[in-house]
C-alpha cells in the first residue's frame, strides 16, 4: 500500500466535475477520482475550516463515531473496476476491527476529518498507468 495526501480538489463548471487529486506522500504518483459536488464541497469546506451551523453528513458520521467510540484507523483505496474506484474504511472498535465498503468520496471525507491515513494499494495505481 501506499500512503497518499490529498493534493488539491478541481471544480471544473464547465464540464461539471468535481476531481480529487491525491498524491503520493513521499512520490511522485498521483490519483485523481472524480467525485460528487456534495463530497468535493464537504471536503473542501473541513480544510477551509468552515464550520456549518449545523452538522453535515461526514460531521454526522464522525460525531457517531465519537459517541459510539469508534477511530477510523485508516482508508484503504483498494480496487479500480470498470472505472469507478472502491475503498474500505478500517473501523476500531471495542471488538476489534471492523471493516466497511465505501465509496472513495465520502472515506476522504471522513479522514479529512479524523485526521487518518488514506492509502492506495499498489494495483490501483498499476491498473491506471495501464489504462485500465
Amino acid at each position: 500500500m501506499i500512503e497518499v495526501e490529498l493534493s488539491r480538489i478541481i471544480i471544473d463548471e464547465e464540464k461539471r466535475e468535481q476531481i480529487i487529486v491525491l498524491r503520493e506522500k513521499n512520490g511522485s504518483k498521483t490519483l485523481p477520482i472524480v467525485i460528487g459536488l456534495t463530497e468535493a464541497l464537504a471536503v473542501r469546506m473541513k480544510l477551509s475550516g468552515f464550520m456549518p451551523p449545523r452538522p453535515l453528513t461526514h460531521d454526522l458520521m464522525k460525531s457517531l463515531f465519537d459517541a459510539l467510540e469508534v477511530r477510523l484507523e485508516k482508508v484503504v483505496i483498494d480496487k479500480l473496476v470498470d472505472s469507478t474506484f472502491h475503498a474500505k474504511l478500517f473501523l476500531i472498535t471495542k471488538e476489534g476491527t471492523k471493516v466497511v465498503d465505501a465509496r472513495p468520496s465520502d472515506s476522504i471525507a471522513l479522514a479529512v476529518r479524523t485526521n487518518s491515513p488514506v492509502f492506495v494499494e499498489e494495483e490501483v495505481f498499476r491498473r491506471l498507468e495501464q489504462g485500465l
